[in-house]
C-alpha cells in the first residue's frame, strides 16, 4: 500500500458537484493499493498514521499525533499512486489493484482508523472526484507498507 499524507487545515471531496466528505484539522489521505497488499499492510499503515507525530506542539515542533490533536481524516482512494510513468507519455496502471481487491482493503483500512478513535470521512471509491484542501505547513509525506520478499 502507498499513502500520500497531507496535513490539512480543511478539505473536502465532491462527486457530481455534491460534497460527500469534508474535514477540518487533520489528514487528507490518498490511498493506493497494489495486487499483493493485504490486511497486514492496512494494519501497519493505520497504526503508523494515527501515531505519526507531525502536528505542532506548544513550542511549534512537530511532536503531536493525529490522536493527540483529535484530528480527523479525509480518505480518498487513489489508484493513480501506482501509475508507472517510466516509459512513454501515458501512465501504465498495471500495478494498481483491480477494484474487487482494492475496495475491500480500502474499506478495511478506513475501519481500522475508526476503531482507533479517528473520525473518517471518505470520497466514493472508483468515482471521479474533486478534492479541495488547504495543506497545513505544507506537510506532505509518502508512506508505504513494508516491502514483500520476492
Amino acid at each position: 500500500m502507498r499513502i500520500v499524507v497531507q496535513r490539512a487545515k480543511q478539505a473536502s471531496v465532491r462527486v457530481a458537484n455534491e460534497v460527500v466528505g469534508q474535514i477540518e484539522n487533520g489528514y487528507v489521505l490518498f490511498v493506493g493499493i497494489t495486487h499483493d497488499d493485504s490486511e497486514a499492510d492496512a494494519e501497519y499503515l493505520a497504526e503508523k498514521i494515527v501515531h505519526l507525530r507531525v502536528f505542532d506542539d506548544e513550542q511549534g515542533r512537530m511532536n503531536r499525533s493525529l490522536l493527540d490533536v483529535e484530528g480527523v481524516v479525509l480518505s480518498v482512494s487513489q489508484f493513480t499512486l501506482y501509475g508507472d510513468c517510466r516509459k512513454g507519455r501515458r501512465p501504465n496502471f498495471t500495478d494498481a489493484a483491480k477494484s474487487d481487491v482494492a475496495k475491500p482493503l480500502y474499506e478495511y483500512f478506513n475501519s481500522l482508523l475508526r476503531e482507533k478513535g479517528v473520525l473518517v470521512e471518505t470520497g466514493v471509491f472508483g468515482a471521479k472526484m474533486e478534492v479541495v484542501l488547504t495543506n497545513d505547513g505544507p506537510v506532505t509525506l509518502l508512506l508505504e507498507s513494508p516491502r514483500k520478499k520476492d
